[in-house]
């Protein structure tokens, strides 16, 4: 309808403090047009045209009302029929070393791009004391890979409503649930097997189990399950908590269970469960955009 010579849309149960109707402006008074407008063309030609059967609008938490009203609007004016699915997937904001929305020293918001490069050149430092033979290219290329993925997995790390304190020195670090840890820990596992190659490692399910070895099978296990919950409620900190997990009954297991110095059917166990744990790590990092190099 048109109000004050805007063309709105309201809604029976949304009111603002002063108790008036909350609508969403379909076009200005002026005649220009907003969000609103843009986000319903696009919405319509993702169904209409495209044959979308579900739509994620990855975006600020702080969009939700608007979100409901687009979504709603849709469905009023035939756009979005009961057979597609739209959900606002909200995130929460990265927050700064103070607690507040990060930004600046001058106060402006900061750009992608420069915090990247942030987190690439402090990972050429990590990355250069891990490993003091690796220079020129391929140093640059291993910080690339470690800075960018550090970058994305403490974004995805975290609960997804829930904001979050941008700390390049912790994203970095080899120790806790970061992706350099995981990077590192799927580097350690190809280098087992790179140590055992050509030895076989048919399994046999007679061989008595070690309870190292019992625990990361069942956690192994566990990738599927994980993988369906992520996708049922958008949470890929899921995945991240997985992988984490399984990184660490991975080094307890290497630790109380010899791999290269075992013999017969238990060695031939302990690399298959060392192949699928090293796939499993690839696997789950490909799946959050991050890298695996074999080496750190």
């Amino acid at each position: 309808m048109t109000s004050d010579g805007a063309l709105c849309v309201f809604f029976d149960d949304l009111r603002g403090p002063d108790g008036e109707p909350t609508p969403l402006i379909v076009r200005k008074r002026d005649g220009g047009f907003g969000y609103a407008a843009t986000d319903l063309a696009a919405l319509r030609q993702r169904v209409v045209e495209l044959h979308a059967d579900r739509l994620l609008y990855v975006v600020d938490a702080r969009q939700a009302l608007h979100f409901r009203m687009v979504f709603d609007t849709a469905r009023r004016a035939g756009w979005l029929p009961s057979t597609v699915a739209a959900v606002h997937v909200a995130f929460g904001t990265v927050l700064g070393p103070d607690g507040r929305p990060f930004k600046t020293r001058a106060g402006d918001t900061v750009r992608l791009v420069d915090l990247l490069t942030e987190a690439v050149d402090r990972a050429r430092e990590v990355v250069a004391a891990k490993n003091p033979g690796l220079t020129g290219s391929a140093l640059d290329e291993r910080a690339q890979q470690v800075g960018i993925g550090a970058v994305k997995y403490a974004d995805l790390a975290t609960n997804r409503t829930r904001d979050y304190v941008y700390d390049p020195q912790r994203m970095l670090s080899l120790v806790g649930n970061t992706g350099v840890y995981l990077q590192y820990a799927h580097a350690r596992v190809r280098s087992i097997l790179a140590r055992a190659d050509g030895v076989d490692a048919t399994v046999d399910v007679t061989a008595a189990l070690e309870p190292a070895e019992r625990a990361l099978i069942l956690d192994l296990d566990g990738f599927a399950d994980t993988l369906a919950e992520v996708v049922a409620g958008h949470e890929p900190h899921r995945l991240c908590g997985y992988l984490y997990r399984l990184a660490q009954t991975f080094t307890a297991f290497y630790e109380h269970c010899p791999v290269l110095r075992a013999t017969g059917p238990q060695r031939a166990n302990r690399l298959a469960l060392c192949h699928l744990t090293g796939d499993t790590l690839r696997t789950g990092l490909h799946l959050l955009g991050i890298p695996t190099p074999t080496h750190l």
